[in-house]
């Protein structure tokens, strides 16, 4: 990864922002990075409406739950076309998207024939920002600026993984794990960059939080006693995710990013360079979601 230091911001600037002001929409917030996030906002008084499948924390005023099997096409549309028909799509400033897990090793797909990563980690996204696109219209004001809503979605780009979109379902025949993350690394990539390029009605970034102790990697090791050791001595060289969320909640709401519109951010959230190559692929890997997600009707 290659930092970009063209993209500069300061913490600083948004110390007394009132989060009261935002509303979020964070799409896998009941565990890992998500909860840490959603929690970090919640406490600072921002809304905060969670959706994923088991929520650990308890629902109040602005804290909010929405159950959803994010694994299956026609429950992300679900999602997207409730939010949409009670009018909270244009209500939400911000939309952060994290839900995500590791392909295994052997190839196994969900309900609608499709691999289970590129499901969970990708296609979930695009398809619930693809029902929302239209009704995102909510700015919100930090220091005297009237900010464009926001989405962010979080993966791992500026790795130069430009991915294989010709092959989004990972076919058995040449099926394996590496190479089926990596495409849905390009492929969130890619979604980042669509919307900057045809979207101005929101700003549209990347979030590449690195590698940080969660459950996510569950998928790949499993959670007998070798995965436990692992994530055990894997914390001792990362961040927590409560950390994480506290370099990049800031991120979320300062004005200094207003203009960057597609930018990715590390760990850190300092300025990420996008993958090289990436650029040709933007557009196939939307075609491709397109047909790919019509598996699930």
């Amino acid at each position: 990864m290659a930092r970009d230091d063209s993209i500069q911001w300061n913490p600083e600037n948004v110390k007394n922002f009132n989060f009261n002001t935002i509303k979020v929409l964070m799409v896998g917030g009941t565990g890992g990075l998500g909860r840490a996030i959603a929690t970090n906002l919640h406490e600072k008084g921002a809304d905060v409406t969670v959706v994923g499948q088991s929520f650990r924390d308890k629902e109040d005023s602005k804290l909010h739950f929405i159950k959803a099997d994010l694994s299956l096409v026609k429950n992300c549309e679900k999602v997207a076309s409730d939010l949409n028909k009670d009018g909270s799509t244009n209500r939400f400033t911000h939309f952060i998207f994290t839900t995500g897990i590791f392909a295994s090793r052997n190839r196994e797909v969900t309900g609608d024939g499709i691999e289970r990563d590129m499901a969970i980690s990708y296609l979930s996204r695009y398809t619930i920002m693809k029902g929302l696109e239209p009704h995102i219209s909510k700015s919100f004001e930090v220091n005297g600026i009237k900010a464009k809503p926001r989405v962010f979605i979080m993966g791992f780009p500026g790795n130069n993984q430009s991915g294989n979109p010709d092959d989004m379902n990972a076919e058995p025949k040449d099926y394996g794990f590496i190479a089926a993350h990596m495409n849905t690394v390009a492929a969130n990539e890619a979604l980042v960059l669509h919307y900057a390029k045809e979207t101005t009605s929101f700003n549209t970034f990347g979030l590449n939080p690195g590698l940080i102790k969660t459950n996510i990697r569950s998928n790949l090791t499993g959670t007998g006693f070798l995965a436990r050791t692992m994530e055990n001595v894997l914390s001792f060289f990362s961040q927590t995710p409560e950390d994480y969320a506290s370099k990049v909640v800031p991120l979320l709401v300062t004005p200094d990013i207003e203009k960057n519109d597609g930018a990715m951010f590390d760990n850190k959230a300092n300025g990420l360079l996008k993958s090289t190559n990436i650029d040709d692929r933007v557009e196939k890997f939307w075609e491709n979601s397109a047909k790919l997600a019509k598996l699930g009707h």
